[in-house]
């Protein structure tokens, strides 16, 4: 059987056509795609996207079927992305020396990209849509749940551990009346940024690493952080909240999750956008936080996250001109693939959002999940 026999094989057990008429059916510019993507999986998927060898309309249903006919799995790794894994598992390739690769691959080279999709408020984590009609109306929504979920008062002191563009330190100062001390090891751009955001409110920004973090803080929230901890520093990470908290204090944790405990994130992922992340299983988080924790509460709304990806493609869409005259077609073609690939990884169930409640043992404070 010829590679394309075996592509149109595999991509027709997700109902996909190669060359169909469909929004989420596969256009070939290049046959030769074919070999690459049985012998390379998904990072010569999105390689060759990337270098506009295959168009699809509808990347997000495309990846969503295949996603969901576990068609993935019958592709091979190159020797490229085999290196990464077996480095994952000798490896600590989140350590403190390592950790700001993620920002000097991402953050540092396109924060005009991102800033310019995610909108305002300048929030890169999943929104709450509940009752949200709007991308705006959805950020605030999740940034005015986190701050019910620990209950929030003026006066408390909070720890927000990877404060990102630093929206949820100005929304907790500015609406509830907190001090925030937000750390981040981002880039200098979003570091200058969320230090003017919060210009004039009780917020100290700090470029720091989570394991240098001292103080006590009446809560502690993470929103979006801990996809960078990964699973050799977990225990770690939530021993030093453990450390900040005080003992009737809530650390509210906001992180995507997946169904299996991996060491890894898929290879187009860490080459392209987010160098050394993973991905938390539930079983790691509930090992991780045993004698240290106790779980009060864990929401899941990953469907929210499918509806905020597909929000930031229509901004991105939206910037497109623009974005390949700063950055060229191939860096616009990789966050257009990043974005709807996302999206379709979110609609097939494998990828969840989770906010997790969780206070220190002996904490025996009443405590009602908030929705």
């Amino acid at each position: 059987m010829t590679p394309k026999e075996k592509v149109h094989q595999l991509f027709s057990r997700a109902g996909v056509t190669i060359d169909g008429p469909r929004p989420f059916d596969v256009r070939i510019h290049d046959e030769r795609v074919f070999g690459r993507i049985l012998s390379g999986g998904t990072l010569a998927a999105g390689e060759s996207y990337m270098e506009g060898l295959w168009d699809c309309t509808a990347i997000d249903e495309l990846v969503a079927r295949l996603l969901a006919a576990r068609v993935d799995r019958s592709f091979q790794f190159d020797l490229e992305a085999l290196t990464y894994i077996i480095a994952s598992r000798f490896k600590n390739l989140q350590s403190k020396k390592r950790a700001s690769q993620v920002a000097d691959a991402h953050y540092d080279k396109h924060d005009p990209i991102i800033r310019g999709f995610v909108g305002k408020p300048v929030v890169y984590t999943c929104g709450y849509w509940k009752d949200a009609r709007t991308l705006p109306e959805a950020q605030i929504a999740k940034l005015d749940l986190v701050c019910r979920k620990i209950g929030l008062k003026p006066g408390d002191h909070i720890l927000d551990i990877g404060c990102g563009y630093g929206a949820f330190a100005k929304y907790a100062a500015e609406k509830y009346g907190a001090s925030v001390v937000g750390t981040t090891i981002s880039s200098k751009g979003q570091i200058a940024f969320a230090k003017e955001h919060t210009r004039g409110l009780p917020v100290e920004i700090r470029s720091e690493d989570y394991r240098d973090t001292k103080g006590k803080f009446d809560h502690i929230v993470s929103i979006g952080m801990f996809e960078a901890v990964g699973p050799k520093n977990f225990r770690t990470y939530f021993e030093k909240a453990a450390e900040l908290l005080k003992d009737d204090g809530i650390f509210l944790l906001h992180t995507i999750g997946g169904p299996r405990s991996v060491n890894t994130t898929d290879p187009w992922i860490h080459k392209y956008i987010f160098p050394n992340g993973v991905l938390p299983s539930e079983s790691q988080i509930r090992r991780a936080v045993d004698g240290v924790f106790a779980i009060k509460d864990w929401h899941r709304f990953g469907k929210d996250y499918d509806k905020t990806l597909m929000a930031w493609m229509k901004n991105l869409d939206g910037r497109a001109s623009s974005i390949k005259q700063m950055y060229g077609d191939t860096d616009y073609r990789m966050w257009r693939y990043y974005l709807l690939s996302c999206a379709g990884s979110f609609r097939a169930g494998l990828n969840d959002l989770w906010q997790i409640a969780l206070v220190k043992p002996g904490n025996h404070s009443a405590y009602t999940p908030v929705r």
